[in-house]
C-alpha cells in the first residue's frame, strides 16, 4: 500500500443555503465529497492522523475533514451528506454554547429548520440565543454514536483574552477555558481527546504550555501553508480553508498541498506573497 507523505487538513465552519463567509453550500459540499470518492481518498480519525503524525504514515490519499464552533448546519447538512458518502469528520466545540433540547430534523427529513449566516449566528450567540444556531447535545452525541463525527474541544467561549480588557490574565482564563471545555466533554461524551483547536487561529508559547500540560497534545492552527508530513510538531497542524466551490477546483487544492514537491513550492510562494503584502 502506498503511503501519503502529508495529509492535507480540511477545515469548514458551515455548510449551509445561506451564503456567507467561511460557508459551503450542501450542493458544492457535496460535490467535493463526490469529488473525494471518484479519486478514491479516504478521510481519516483523529487517532489515524496523530499516528501518522507519530511517524506511521497514513494511507497515500488521505485528508483529515475538520469542523470549528459546532453550527447546526452541521448536523442539518453536513452529518447526513458525510454518511452518505462513507467520510467522518471532527468538530472542534465550543462548549458553553452547546444546550441540551431534541434532535432537529436534517437533510432528507421535513421541516428542516433555519441555518442562518455566518454573521446572523455570532448574532445570535452575543444574544445568548446560542440553541438556535448550535448543535445539541442530543444532535452530538448521534453523530458522535453513528462513527460519523468526533468532537474534540475549541474551548469553552471561544474568547480572544489576547483581545480582551483582562489581557493580563489571559493565561489564568486560557487554563480555566480548557478545564471547563474538558468537563464539559466528559460530562455529555464519556470522554475528552487530546486534540484541541485555536478559537480564531491565536496561539502563543504561554497557550501551547497551558495546552499541553492541561493534558492536549495535538493543537489546530489556522495557518494554510504547511504540510502535515510524519515528525510535523503536533503542537502546529497545519489546516487550509475550504472555500465554497466545486470538486474539480477543490480536488486542485487537495493535491497540491498533498505533493512532496508542488506543495511546498505552493506554500513558499504564497507565503512570500504574503509577506510582501504586509510590507506595501
Amino acid at each position: 500500500m502506498k503511503r501519503a507523505e502529508a495529509v492535507p487538513v480540511l477545515m469548514y465552519h458551515h455548510i449551509s443555503p445561506s451564503a456567507g463567509m467561511i460557508t459551503t453550500s450542501p450542493d458544492n459540499f457535496e460535490r467535493q465529497l463526490i469529488w473525494l470518492a471518484r479519486h478514491r481518498y479516504r478521510s481519516l480519525s483523529s487517532a489515524e492522523f496523530a499516528r501518522h503524525l507519530r511517524g506511521q504514515k497514513a494511507p497515500a490519499r488521505s485528508v483529515l475533514i475538520t469542523f470549528d464552533d459546532g453550527y447546526l448546519d452541521n448536523w442539518v447538512y453536513a452529518y447526513p451528506l458525510l454518511k452518505k458518502y462513507g467520510y467522518t469528520a471532527l468538530v472542534f466545540l465550543v462548549t458553553s454554547w452547546v444546550n441540551d433540547g431534541p434532535v432537529r430534523q436534517y437533510l432528507g427529513q421535513d421541516g428542516l429548520p433555519a441555518t442562518p449566516a455566518h454573521a446572523e449566528c455570532e448574532r445570535r450567540i452575543e444574544q445568548g440565543c446560542s440553541d438556535e444556531v448550535i448543535l445539541r447535545w442530543s444532535e452530538i452525541q448521534a453523530m458522535h454514536e453513528a462513527g460519523v463525527f468526533e468532537f474534540h474541544s475549541h474551548t469553552h467561549t471561544h474568547t480572544r483574552w489576547d483581545q480582551s480588557v483582562r489581557v493580563a490574565e489571559k493565561n489564568e482564563r486560557m487554563r480555566e477555558e480548557l478545564a471547563l471545555s474538558r468537563a464539559a466533554l466528559r460530562a455529555n461524551l464519556g470522554e475528552v481527546s487530546e486534540h484541541l483547536c485555536w478559537p480564531q487561529g491565536y496561539f502563543d508559547a504561554d497557550y501551547v504550555r497551558i495546552a499541553q500540560e492541561a493534558g492536549f497534545r495535538y493543537l489546530y492552527t489556522t495557518q494554510a501553508f504547511g504540510q502535515n508530513r510524519p515528525g510535523t510538531d503536533p503542537a502546529s497542524i497545519y489546516r487550509f480553508a475550504v472555500r465554497d466551490t466545486s470538486g474539480s477546483s477543490f480536488g486542485r487544492r487537495i493535491q497540491i498541498a498533498a505533493h512532496p514537491v508542488i506543495g511546498p513550492l505552493f506554500n513558499r510562494w504564497k507565503l512570500w506573497q504574503r509577506g510582501l503584502r504586509s510590507r506595501s
